[in-house]
């Protein structure tokens, strides 16, 4: 027999598998763990039983079905859909497209080709359902349950921030959780980071349907993996999506809990900052541990252990693409990298990199698995003579640049400006723009504002209707395709941005 080779998929499978012919894992728990009916559990237990883990590899894996849909069809009925039958639901489509077009289709196959094109139905019933309470995972680390909390936890001593939580569903207690300033992915992987570390790999994770876990059907995202659901599926980790606050009542009783006594804790130690506020939790996570945790129904732990040939932290970061160009470089976040060459190849023009922001800072670009050895590219020409001539900066060096000083009250402005003078090395990356903030306060002061354009307003109601949504600044600069330094502005801003006139500021 052959070498198999299972997925990160069908190893959690296989343990699970191997938990109910071990009396470990009741058929239950294991239905919830892979997100399968019972059916389908017993089938392929039975399978494995006779097959071993052979039977957990698909048959035709990498094979087009032979009854699959021709995608000619497919294109056919997204159009008609966009055009002659839009907005008629799923059921009476596959109706008219049977009588007046002669394209025979299931409901279910109708449904599954328009969801796949972005096109949700414009009628969604769902029948009432007898909700009742679920039992508890039998192992730990069967199931951790992750949420964010937006709370007053300093009070008005210090920002609003929102509390990262962990909990496992079977003990009831918190393997890591953190503040930060906003829900975002850097966050949540700052948290998987240290419950891997610290517990090991969990088989299921289990949070709401926020922006950081999944894609929101209707925006302008792709319904591609968001980049913290890419790393649980490199991890092997099933994502499970709870559709109320209540279908997630462990984390959220927890995130109750922990805003009724820990923000006392924090008022007393005098916390006011959010790193002090993560001193003070990290503290109060062991007794919160010892006070509400539950010993689980099997002393066996189901946290699996990372996988020595994984590299953690090439996992649990931002990944892009980019296109090398001629001269060796690709540009990312105000950044130029360029690529040295390597003994396996000279030269990268045209290839397509992967560019990893690792949780550190740190950029790296790989290429085939591989990772190539870069540094920050010198600046352009361009770029030199309007630093040194245009803005009139005197003897303002490009070493001051780098180290953020200010020379002559000269310093630099927001990083959304940078655009107009380039990017000088790493440590120009968080400045931009040099000019006299006082006389250019001054010059705008003299320039009477105008009103904001139709385009500015619609931009700034949406970016407040997604702020109200609880969106990140990162969630709505996908969604919106704008950048996330202007989602920022006008996401401070209490009504539409108002600007000088240029045009009287060019007559002045």
């Amino acid at each position: 027999m052959g070498e198999l080779t299972l997925t990160q998929r069908e190893q959690v499978r296989l343990q699970v598998l191997n938990g109910i012919v071990g009396c470990q894992i009741s058929v239950d728990e294991a239905t919830e763990v892979l997100g399968v009916s019972e059916r389908h559990v017993w089938r392929i237990l039975a399978e494995y039983r006779k097959e071993g883990a052979a039977a957990l590899a698909h048959g035709n894996r990498g094979r087009r079905a032979n009854n699959a849909i021709p995608e000619e069809t497919r294109t056919q009925v997204v159009a008609l859909v966009r055009t002659r039958y839009s907005g008629v639901n799923h059921t009476h489509l596959a109706e008219l497209l049977a009588e007046r077009e002669g394209i025979v289709l299931g409901r279910s196959t109708v449904r599954r080709i328009l969801v796949g094109a972005g096109m949700a139905s414009p009628r969604r019933r769902r029948p009432p359902r007898h909700r009742v309470r679920r039992q508890r995972m039998s192992q730990e680390g069967m199931l951790v349950q992750v949420d964010g909390s937006i709370h007053a936890w300093l009070e008005e001593r210090g920002p609003r921030c929102t509390l990262l939580l962990a909990i496992d569903d079977a003990t009831s207690t918190v393997p890591y959780a953190l503040f930060r300033q906003e829900e975002d992915t850097h966050g949540y992987f700052l948290l998987m980071q240290e419950l891997v570390r610290r517990c090991g790999v969990p088989l299921a994770l289990y949070s709401d349907r926020h922006a950081v876990f999944k894609y929101v059907p209707g925006s302008h995202q792709s319904p591609a993996p968001t980049q913290f659901g890419r790393a649980m599926a490199e991890l092997g980790v099933e994502q499970i999506f709870a559709r109320s606050p209540e279908a997630k009542g462990r984390v959220e009783r927890a995130n109750g809990t922990f805003q009724d006594r820990l923000v006392t804790e924090l008022r007393l130690a005098g916390a006011s900052t959010i790193s002090e506020a993560n001193h003070v939790l990290w503290a109060f996570i062991s007794r919160f541990n010892q006070r509400f945790g539950v010993p689980p129904a099997q002393a066996t732990n189901a946290y699996r252990s990372p996988d020595p040939n994984q590299d953690l932290a090439g996992i649990l970061c931002f990944k892009h693409r980019r296109k090398v160009a001629r001269d060796n470089t690709v540009k990312y976040n105000w950044h130029t990298l360029q690529l040295l060459p390597s003994t396996e190849r000279s030269t990268y023009v045209g290839a397509h990199v992967e560019i990893q922001e690792r949780l550190d800072g740190q950029l790296v670009v790989r290429y085939q698995d591989r990772i190539i050895p870069t540094q920050e590219a010198p600046p352009r020409p361009g770029v030199l003579r309007t630093l040194n001539g245009t803005l009139g900066l005197g003897n303002v060096t490009l070493e001051n640049l780098a180290a953020g000083m200010d020379t002559n009250g000269v310093g630099g402005h927001k990083r959304e400006e940078m655009g107009a003078i380039g990017v000088v090395g790493r440590g120009l990356a968080a400045s931009s723009l040099i000019t006299d903030r006082q006389s250019e306060a001054a010059h705008r002061k003299a320039q009477p504002p105008r009103q904001p354009t139709p385009r500015q307003q619609a931009r700034w109601k949406a970016v407040q209707r997604a702020k109200r949504r609880g969106l990140s600044l990162r969630a709505i600069a996908r969604e919106l395709s704008i950048s996330r330094f202007t989602v920022r502005k006008y996401v401070e801003a209490s009504s539409p941005p108002v600007y000088p006139d240029r045009e009287l500021a060019a007559r002045s």
